[in-house]
């Protein structure tokens, strides 16, 4: 069961402190880089190595350093937090220490799989705790896992266990939109019948022939089309139509896994806790139009209803699976979890799409999990 650890942080904030820190990473090859703000290579050197999660997004709100190779690999991180940096993160095991100014917070940390068992996390966690004794008596390292990494922190950071956590996610109604065949939907109807999720789902279709409907019946899942018929019905009795359908739920969560319709704002008027699922890797700055890759080059976002045909048209090396908040502007919402493919040369539509499938069924699951946790 994940553990709190609280670590008492005492004169580790001096210079000497940090040196050794350096000069270990040093001595087996690193070098250590501190970092104070979003820092988008890093982000997306996050999300490719520690698929599906969003640690990206923790880090890009904190501080914290990471360690790289001579030639400019990235080889690990651990980020720091503040309270003020800590807050936005709603996550259960967090709320107990909001206002407890004196503990920062520690993570996330992780080393890439071809650089652990260097020493090099024993580095950067050296050089993380040195900077959160600049400002905080104790260090707060949440939701460990595992007996040896418990140990690691009680010996390596002098820490203890203070709080226990049972991770079981209240359940909440969702209701999922599709349109096509629900590859997605039954990667969430899956999850929730291995407990890694918690929803009572209910399907909405805008075809009545579509295969999605299939999988809802073969899993319980009570299920229903809304066509819109064209000839006979103006888009707006259609829009309200399905508000209507999805409003007698009454979700707590609505998941758009291939709806192939834009959503009016009175959609997100009435169900502002909307996710979506979107092939493309998308920039945290909503406003960006362009996205920083793993390997620190960048291609257009790839917005809109056609962003595979975009990304084969554009000849890109990186596309990805994103899931986000959805909000009247196309794909800009807040960034709950994504991933970066990178692609072959000679990338066909076919091969892309068949490459994103996981991914998405990965982060979608992954963004559900996030969705609960920062629940109040």
């Amino acid at each position: 069961m994940p553990v709190n650890l609280l670590a008492t942080l005492g004169d580790r904030s001096s210079a000497e402190a940090l040196a050794n820190a350096r000069r270990d990473a040093e001595s087996r090859g690193y070098r250590l880089v501190r970092y104070d703000a979003a820092d988008d290579r890093l982000a997306a050197w996050i999300d490719w190595t520690f698929a599906p999660s969003w640690w990206s997004s923790e880090a890009r709100a904190a501080a914290g350093w990471y360690a790289e190779t001579a030639d400019g690999e990235i080889a690990g991180f651990a980020s720091f937090a503040t309270p003020a940096h800590a807050a936005p993160r709603r996550y259960p095991w967090l709320r107990a220490y909001r206002e407890r100014h004196e503990v920062g917070v520690f993570g996330p940390f992780g080393v890439a799989p071809t650089h652990r068992k260097m020493g090099i996390g024993l580095a950067l966690l050296d050089a993380t705790l040195a900077s959160l004794a600049e400002h905080h008596a104790h260090a707060l390292i949440p939701a460990v896992a595992g007996e040896r990494l418990i140990a690691m922190y009680v010996e390596r950071a002098g820490a203890h266990i203070v709080d226990t956590y049972d991770y079981a996610l209240p359940r909440a109604r969702a209701v999922i939109l599709a349109s096509g065949t629900g590859t997605n939907a039954q990667a969430v109807i899956d999850a929730v019948a291995a407990g890694r999720i918690a929803l009572d789902l209910h399907v909405l279709t805008n075809d009545a022939s579509a295969f999605v409907r299939e999988r809802a019946r073969a899993a319980g899942i009570a299920e229903e089309a809304i066509v819109w018929q064209r000839g006979e019905e103006k888009r707006a009795a259609f829009d309200a139509r399905v508000i209507d359908a999805v409003a007698q739920q009454a979700p707590e969560l609505v998941l758009l896994l291939g709806w192939m319709h834009l959503l009016p704002a009175a959609f997100l008027e009435r169900f502002p806790e909307t996710l979506n699922v979107h092939p493309a890797f998308l920039p945290f700055d909503p406003a960006c139009d362009d996205v920083v890759m793993p390997d620190g080059s960048r291609i257009p976002a790839f917005r809109g209803a056609h962003s595979p045909e975009a990304t084969i048209a554009a000849g890109a090396r990186w596309s990805g699976a994103s899931v986000h908040r959805v909000t009247a502007a196309t794909d800009r919402g807040e960034i709950f979890v994504r991933t970066p493919l990178a692609l072959a040369r000679g990338a066909t539509l076919e091969s892309l799409r068949e490459q994103l499938r996981p991914l998405e069924h990965a982060a979608v699951v992954t963004a559900i999990r996030r969705w609960g946790f920062e629940r109040e």
